[in-house]
């Protein structure tokens, strides 16, 4: 199973949103967990991952995580090419690091450089960003590319970017 998250911020109140998939090329047939948490942290530039990482947390504590290929979050693994962790990272880090983490972001981070790979998809000429963390870069890239959809987001990234923001 392949896992892919995302949060949606509103009126101190936090929307988590998991589609669970089995195949890195499939556009349907998904399964939808979602959870709204109230009282989430403020933003702080930098440590984005203090108010989004409990919210994944919450929502994986109710999924069973046995054969589980890998996690897709919106965002970074590593935030600089010294390797600090990003969302990503710390995810993996509270997952015993015993499940791949792959990073997709919309926009860049300067402060990394080598760990990560820009994504171009359809005829965008705006990419995506991969990061990864328990599985090679490469591979991660390449699965991202896999996805199904024609356009810079894949199918499933854009339903759950859709999914996140319905109120």
């Amino acid at each position: 199973m392949i896992l892919a998250f995302d949060t949606y911020y509103y009126d101190g109140k936090a929307k988590t949103v998991c589609l669970e998939f089995t195949e890195w090329n499939q556009s349907d047939n998904f399964k939808i967990h979602t959870e709204i948490i109230e009282n989430v942290e403020e933003y702080i530039p930098g440590e984005f991952y203090k108010r989004e990482l409990p919210c994944v947390m919450s929502l994986l504590n109710k999924i069973d995580l046995n054969n589980i290929e890998a996690i897709i979050v919106d965002g970074f693994v590593y935030l600089d090419d010294e390797k600090k962790y990003g969302l990503g990272g710390r995810l993996y880090e509270k997952l015993d690091s015993k499940i791949p983490i792959i990073g997709v972001a919309k926009t860049n981070f300067a402060a990394i450089e080598k760990h990560k790979r820009a994504l171009l998809r359809g005829d965008s000429k705006k990419p995506l960003y991969v990061t990864a963390i328990g599985i090679a870069l490469d591979d991660a890239f390449e699965k991202v590319a896999s996805m199904a959809g024609e356009f810079r987001f894949p199918t499933l990234l854009k339903e759950l970017d859709r999914l996140t923001k319905e109120l």
